[in-house]
């Protein structure tokens, strides 16, 4: 699934393409939004905003429209010069927006739909979100209340994974957290002391923000999708296995995460 930083980063690539211009044309590709009008709906208006939350994206449009998107395991956002070759087949595009000689493409996104700014405002899927750990300004004391208002019983990798808690964090970000905080993603979160958790969202956010400028380039993983392969701390073998409601796969090293 990608995590909140692919989502900034995206939003950093769209936003000078689209934002204070009328695009030029605005396509529809996927049936299930065939019937939608979004074309007709959007002509004519301005791009006034491109903002990432958490794992959400924003396009809000003048007049009170926003497109509101979120990739789940599948989608993509894509930013090509006309021409250039996509990265993903043209019948998997559910969204493609033109401005002067350039595409923004939304491949395979699950969740993508055009409501009304005041219905983005109020949307609990979005006012529920916990601080944004990619953004500018970051609560660690509301991570910490809403940490310690959850199951204190789950594992702290998957609770850190709960978008309510803190926004953004995923799959890779929480396995190289924990092990740069030297913390056993698998402890209760409620034997997980207050430090511990302030030193995993601290290992997450610069890389994260890191990342959100640069793209995965700049990423070097630690123990993600390294299981059976020596620790960089210790030389023991990094493990994986599922973890949470979704079994997310979790990688760590027994030996020095505690």
């Amino acid at each position: 699934m990608p995590e909140g930083d692919t989502i900034h980063h995206s939003a950093g690539r769209i936003a000078p393409v689209l934002e204070g211009r009328v695009p030029d044309e605005i396509l529809t590709p996927q049936p299930r939004h065939g019937r939608d009008g979004w074309p007709q709906r959007l002509a004519g208006r301005a791009v006034e905003s491109v903002t990432a939350r958490g794992k959400h994206l924003l396009i809000a449009f003048e007049r009170g429209l926003v497109l509101h998107s979120h990739l789940r395991m599948t989608g993509l956002w894509s930013v090509r010069r006309a021409g250039e070759r996509w990265p993903r087949a043209r019948h998997r595009a559910w969204l493609v927006i033109r401005s002067g000689d350039t595409d923004v493409i939304q491949f395979d996104g699950p969740l993508l739909e055009l409501i009304t700014a005041a219905r983005a405002r109020g949307d609990r899927r979005l006012l529920t979100l916990g601080p944004d750990i990619v953004a500018g300004e970051f609560d660690e004391a509301l991570v910490l209340r809403r940490l310690r208002e959850d199951d204190p019983t789950r594992g702290i990798g998957d609770a850190l994974m709960d978008q309510h808690t803190v926004a953004g964090i995923g799959n890779m970000w929480k396995s190289e957290a924990c092990f740069g905080a030297a913390v056993d993603p698998w402890r209760a979160a409620g034997e997980v002391s207050d430090d511990e958790v302030l030193a995993i969202v601290r290992e997450a956010r610069p890389r994260m923000r890191a990342s959100a400028v640069g793209g995965h380039a700049v990423v070097k993983h630690a123990v993600y999708g390294r299981a059976g392969r020596p620790c960089p701390r210790c030389g023991a073998p990094i493990r994986r296995r599922g973890q949470g409601d979704g079994n997310r796969s979790t990688y760590w090293c027994e030996s020095c995460q505690h």
